[in-house]
């Protein structure tokens, strides 16, 4: 709020118009505060307050009075020397915002205006500018005879007669509703982006020591072998926490939109109906579950097993809101009408939307707002990642979550997808096929014909010694390196390997990505196993959509945490692939 100049001039100039009709107070860059200006800039020569030596609203044949009515901007005078300050004048555009008829204002104070999400404090800082008869200038939020909310960019000043009493206030208004859902979904976009690069670089590196953990117990387990139960069953009690951590580090990382996902051409219904029996065994026997689904939607571009969790996820936020049972619908629509599409926030296009309706205990706003954040829970028992998945796991699938609730009457969640084009799916479909080629579980010892050098290239000590140990059990040569410096310093020492295992993020000026475009120089066509936590491990380092492939092919990514049998499953795998031209044999052991 803003509070500008009564009648008391002091020192400022009056600008007078008319002869002496009427005068001024130039705001001289006063009385902005938070509300919208129209301008665009603080106003210097319009007036704050004004003085005027023919009260009265009876002549209205004037050319200014055919231009207030003719402005698009809403305007109204009230008089406070009527019992509380009653409207007595308003332009047609003040009918079109409120839409309220002319009858049904004139006589009642503006406070007919506000609601029950009004701020009481922001009328507070208008009654008392009213109260010492200065201008004010807010943005407050009013609502229209429909009942309908708008933010409204309001400007109060008062109007005096020449001996300085207090004869009118002059309102004028704007609709800034539009710039207030910007500004704050800007501001939460800012809040929950930050979140999500502090949860990304917290279970990045907790991914790398779960690895550490989880790789040296397996090892721990074949050093023991069938000698002593009790420490197997305690190692396997330990690998099965470590695989809950794991769970929940890939909760965090799809939040953060950082998880890997492997989007397929998907069709909503026919997804829901298949998913469906789980869905009935999640809500249990006290929920009944509606589908509605629209005929003939088109398909999108998800990963369908991140959609299922996500739609587990709501489904068991909705039973768990309705203790004594209730119903539950999903549905599904098309949503492509423009205006539609516009209230909705959303880029012109078509979109699929899959929508969820409960009758449960609903959210009160200040909750729903914080229902995506992570660890944000208003259960007991629980860890506050279940709507924090499914915002993660919508916004990195290029669309859109929207959460209504009213306490006491239910929530609805809507989950807007953009349809998937036709041919980028099939070249999508094409390249994830190509991408498991080669990758699979089908391997035989016979695929290593001779002892095979792997050139191991991760920052962390730890996972080296780990992976390296391994896979020297397994038969290979490794050559471990710190860096993509002192990789390459070890390929002009030894000669060519047969693979490159190499992590995303390392120290220095090279990552995982340069390090290996820069192997690829020296040997075409030698295979590369990349070992990434999340995915902006890729984006950020090469700008790859969505790491999916580089300029040679499908990239061969290995999730982490991983255990030792998938690395020895995806090594073979990899030696599989055509070999580098340069054979093995030219590998030179120094010394």
């Amino acid at each position: 709020m803003a509070i500008g100049s009564g009648k008391d001039t002091k020192d400022k100039a009056l600008d007078d118009e008319g002869n002496g009709q009427s005068a001024g107070i130039p705001a001289s860059g006063e009385v902005e505060g938070n509300s919208f200006s129209p301008m665009g800039n603080p106003g210097m020569k319009h007036w704050q307050t004004s003085f005027i030596s023919e009260p009265g609203l009876n002549d209205r044949g004037n050319v200014f009075f055919a231009a207030v009515e003719m402005t698009r901007m809403p305007m109204l005078v009230t008089d406070p020397n009527q019992p509380d300050n009653p409207i007595v004048f308003v332009n047609r555009a003040f009918l079109d915002l409120t839409e309220y008829e002319e009858e049904q204002v004139i006589g009642r104070n503006c406070r007919m205006l506000q609601g029950k999400d009004t701020n009481p404090a922001t009328v507070d800082e208008i009654r008392a500018a009213l109260q010492e008869q200065r201008a004010v200038a807010v943005d407050i939020l009013n609502y229209k005879a429909s009942g309908k909310a708008f933010w409204n960019a309001l400007f109060i000043g008062p109007i005096f007669d020449q001996g300085g009493k207090l004869l009118y206030y002059f309102a004028s208004q704007l609709d800034i509703t539009r710039r207030r859902v910007s500004e704050q979904s800007y501001l939460q976009a800012q809040k929950m982006e930050a979140i999500g690069q502090l949860t990304a670089g917290l279970a990045h590196d907790f991914n790398n020591l779960l690895h550490v953990t989880s790789g040296n117990q397996e090892v721990a387990l074949e050093l023991i072998g069938d000698g002593n139960e009790a420490a197997t069953r305690a190692i396997e009690r330990a690998q099965s926490a470590i695989t809950k951590a794991a769970k929940l580090t890939q909760q965090l990382l799809t939040f953060a939109r950082k998880q890997r996902l492997e989007p397929k051409r998907v069709n909503l219904n026919a997804l829901v109906i298949e998913f469906s029996e789980m869905l009935i065994r999640t809500l249990g026997e006290r929920v009944d579950l509606h589908l509605d689904l629209k005929p003939g939607i088109p398909s999108c571009e998800l990963d369908p097993t991140h959609l299922e969790m996500a739609l587990l996820n709501v489904l068991i936020n909705a039973r768990d809101a309705m203790p004594d049972g209730g119903k539950v619908i999903v549905g599904t629509s098309l949503l492509q009408d423009r205006d539609r599409v516009e209230a909705h926030g959303l880029q012109p296009g078509r979109y699929v939307v899959i929508c969820i309706v409960d009758e449960g205990e609903g959210m009160l706003p200040e909750v729903a707002r914080r229902a995506t954040e992570p660890f944000f829970t208003t259960k007991g028992p629980g860890t506050g990642l279940g709507l924090a998945m499914v915002h993660g796991f919508v916004q990195q699938s290029h669309g859109q979550l929207e959460i209504d609730s009213t306490p006491g009457k239910g929530t609805t969640i809507r989950m807007i997808f953009p349809v998937a084009d036709r041919a980028a799916l099939d070249i999508m479909a094409d390249r994830i096929e190509k991408n498991r080629a080669g990758n699979g579980p089908e391997w035989n010892v016979e695929a290593i014909l001779e002892r095979k050098t792997i050139l191991l290239v991760d920052d962390s000590q730890d996972i080296r010694e780990l992976s390296g140990t391994f896979l020297q059990s397994q038969g290979y040569r490794v050559l471990s390196a710190a860096s993509g410096e002192e990789a390459l310093d070890l390929l002009e020492r030894y000669g060519n390997v047969d693979l490159l295992f190499t992590d995303i993020i390392m120290p220095g000026g090279m990552n995982g990505l340069q390090l290996m475009r820069k192997v690829r120089q020296l040997q075409p066509n030698i295979p590369v196993l990349i070992a990434t936590g999340y995915m902006d491990d890729l984006t950020s380092v090469s700008g790859m959509r969505a790491g999916v492939e580089d300029g040679d092919g499908p990239l061969n990514i290995l999730p982490k945490p991983f255990r030792l049998n998938d690395l020895a499953e995806r090594v073979r795998a990899a030696l599989k692939t055509e070999t580098s031209k340069n054979p093995v044999r030219d590998f030179r052991h120094e010394g």
